[in-house]
């Protein structure tokens, strides 16, 4: 993620795309901790996309270009009609976005080769980042895991009961995954 965030900049978004239990977001959070860049201090904005959120979505964007803050917008494919007119709107902020501004978008891969869901010039102004999760439940399973930290769980009052479950949790996850291939 660090060498990604390197090779971007400003007027350079980073697109994501979302396979099936894949998600970035504590990947761009963690980074964003690591640059003091968090949703606490109002630097981080972390929008999911669909029906009536094309406005706030734009006002965001614009806010996070001149503050110099990080935008997420999750689910593009879910707002075909508006992607038009989020690539005219990430040009016009690149062109005075403040040097610390990212924008980070998120879509699935169409089902079938032949189908598009994004326009062109917005694939081609992004760093396309893919990350699909591996095949084989061991790795399934160490992926699910590590989404918690220790403090996490040390801070259940019945850690070893809290282990079990959450360790039944990813295992049933991991599994899913595998079947679902």
């Amino acid at each position: 993620m660090l060498s990604t965030y390197q090779e971007s900049s400003a007027s350079t978004p980073i697109f994501f795309v979302l396979f099936p239990g894949v998600d970035p977001t504590p990947m761009v959070e963690k980074l964003g901790a690591s640059f003091d860049i968090s949703a606490e201090k109002g630097t981080f904005v972390n929008i999911s996309l669909g029906q009536g959120q094309e406005k706030p979505a734009e006002a965001m964007l614009e806010k996070m270009a001149i503050s110099g803050g990080w935008i997420m917008l999750q689910n593009l494919h879910l707002m075909q009609s508006w992607l038009p007119t989020l690539d005219r709107k990430l040009e016009q902020c690149a062109e005075t976005a403040h040097s610390s501004f990212r924008c980070f978008v998120s879509a699935e891969a169409p089902p079938l080769p032949y189908m598009k869901n994004l326009p062109e010039a917005l694939l081609q102004a992004c760093i396309k980042v893919s990350n699909e999760a591996p095949a084989d439940l061991k790795s399934n399973l160490l992926r699910a895991w590590a989404v918690f930290d220790q403090d996490r769980l040390d801070a259940c009052s019945k850690t070893k009961e809290f282990r079990a479950c959450l360790f039944g949790l990813c295992f049933f996850h991991s599994l899913m995954l595998g079947r679902k291939r």
